[in-house]
């Protein structure tokens, strides 16, 4: 058997001529299969006992619980034949409720930095069988407070783990931080000029004073049949701010910041995923992951502060 490493085989060898990319990723190259024997269930794969019933083997970290929450459901539904458990440690919801689920024993965990380090300092989360740390949008991570919380963690991992980050954008500095991290890693990158909101229609309008904002959101509120409609503001007081004044004027919306407990969010929330709530004034909170088909406009109340920032909004 060839020895791996945490960056594939280690006694590989030497890339064909033509090709000078990242190793194993050669468009042109053909992978070998070398089995021998042919199972059908996972009891005959000689796996161990803790893997094959339930210690965790995969950690997702997320920026939002928002987020955190729709990956859990896309690992379930992934996961669904083969019946692996995906549990969501976020904050503001009870810390016993997420012991007790995390010792029945589950395969993948994706949460928040500060709630998964809290469940590992509780001995709550045992890492010794994780194999794959992911970091979904990895640059807001690595680039907010998060990077201290995201290396707490990373260091409670084994030194052989499969790091993954992901992220639709990821600027230099934030590549440069990953080094103190990954090894030698593949990267896939799009390039720069490349990264362009494409198939998706981008109108401006020019107010040339902050308080003829209100008005002209509320005359677009009016002119655009809309399916479901996503306002940002930059802050939590301008979502408040913006929230109360279109009430006023008689337009349904719903707002959500991170000051509103978690049980309200996830009610707000769940009004927009099913289309009773058709207008949601929010921060950035909702900028980065989070999928919700029936959207078909998005406004930016303030502009980003970043370009990144607006792509993924």
């Amino acid at each position: 058997n060839e020895e791996w490493d945490k960056n594939g085989p280690a006694n590989e060898e030497k890339e064909p001529q033509g090709y000078d990319g990242p190793p194993g990723m050669d468009p042109d190259g053909i992978i070998e299969s070398n089995w021998e024997e042919v199972v059908d269930n996972f009891d005959d794969m000689n796996l161990k006992e803790e893997l094959l019933r339930g210690e965790c083997q995969a950690l997702i970290l997320a920026p939002t619980r928002e987020l955190a929450q729709q990956i859990q459901k896309v690992v379930i539904a992934l996961g669904d034949f083969m019946a692996a458990q995906c549990h969501a440690c976020i904050g503001g919801t009870n810390v016993r409720e997420d012991m007790r689920k995390l010792e029945t024993g589950v395969h993948v965990v994706v949460g928040t930095p500060g709630r998964v380090y809290d469940m590992i300092t509780r001995r709550a989360l045992r890492t010794s069988h994780i194999k794959m740390f992911v970091l979904d949008e990895a640059d807001e991570m690595l680039s907010r407070g998060f990077k201290d919380q995201i290396h707490d963690v990373f260091k409670m991992l084994n030194s052989d783990v499969q790091v993954i980050l992901l992220s639709a954008t990821m600027p230099t500095d934030v590549l440069d931080v990953t080094k103190s991290f990954m090894r030698s890693p593949v990267r896939i990158l799009v390039k720069k000029e490349e990264l362009t909101l494409e198939g998706i229609k981008q109108f401006f309008v020019y107010v040339e004073r902050e308080d003829w904002k209100l008005e002209t959101l509320c005359d677009l509120y009016d002119t655009l049949s809309i399916t479901q409609a996503v306002i940002f503001c930059n802050t939590r007081r301008k979502v408040d701010w913006l929230t109360e004044n279109m009430h006023k004027r008689d337009f349904t919306v719903s707002a959500m910041h991170g000051d509103m407990e978690q049980r309200e969010r996830d009610v707000i929330m769940r009004q927009f995923r099913t289309g009773s709530s058709r207008v949601l004034i929010t921060t950035d909170l909702l900028a980065r992951g989070i999928d919700v088909q029936q959207v078909s406009l998005v406004i930016n109340y303030d502009l980003p502060s970043n370009r990144e920032n607006y792509i993924h909004r």
